[in-house]
């Protein structure tokens, strides 16, 4: 999905949610819905198909209009967008917040991703270091970390600028300075493009995290993030 497509999808789960499909099923034929956005009923209908095939909706079509309800995964997109707003509006993000979880072993991409070495000249050029290649990889062991950690996305952070090489594109990276167990300074990255959800974070640093924290799969550690 590039960046254009996922604002195309927020602008229309958005639009839905105004209709009443948030926490409920709500009936709205594709006539209605071009109507509403200013688009073809080809388009809305092209997009309903696209959010379903995403789990961001379910939906079920019947003669009268489609039956639409926004799914978990809709919904946590949706609180994405509030918690960005509420912070921009009230500007209330402090310098920095600190989350804990375990450690686990991840699906390795993030070495592949570290290694490019577009990604390692920009990341040294504003994090001031070069990363190892490799990310600890931290899940969220409270639900007070998920929420703080799904708020940082509005906060200021570094931008890596995506790249396309011959064989794909890669997409924006955002970087927030952190300082790992207290002792490594490293960054937290978020990618538009990723397998893991709010309840992970990936962290890069100038050394094995692990080796240089004795730290295994299971294992606590906390991550203090700066915001500004």
């Amino acid at each position: 999905m590039t960046r254009k497509q996922h604002w195309q999808h927020l602008y229309m789960l958005l639009k839905l949610a105004e209709m009443g499909a948030y926490n409920r099923t709500a009936k709205i034929s594709t006539e209605y819905l071009a109507k509403k956005l200013g688009m073809s009923q080809q388009t809305a209908s092209r997009y309903l198909i696209e959010l379903e095939r995403i789990e961001w909706i379910s939906r079920n079509t019947t003669p009268e209009g489609s039956l639409i309800e926004i799914k978990e995964q809709g919904t946590v997109e949706l609180q994405k967008i509030y918690s960005s707003l509420k912070v921009l509006m009230e500007k209330t993000y402090p310098p920095s917040v600190t989350l804990e979880g375990t450690v686990f072993t991840g699906l390795g991409e993030g070495a592949y991703y570290i290694s490019k070495p577009d990604y390692r000249k920009q990341i040294l050029e504003k994090l001031g270091f070069e990363p190892y290649p490799g990310t600890l990889n931290v899940k969220l062991t409270s639900d007070y970390d998920i929420k703080t950690r799904m708020e940082l996305e509005a906060y200021p952070a570094l931008e890596v600028r995506g790249f396309q090489n011959e064989d794909r594109t890669f997409g924006l990276v955002k970087c927030y300075p952190a300082i790992i167990g207290g002792k490594v300074k490293g960054a937290l990255v978020t990618a538009l493009r990723s397998h893991y959800d709010a309840s992970v974070l990936e962290i890069i640093a100038p050394v094995c995290l692990r080796k240089n924290l004795g730290l295994k799969d299971g294992n606590k550690v906390k991550v203090e993030i700066r915001t500004s």
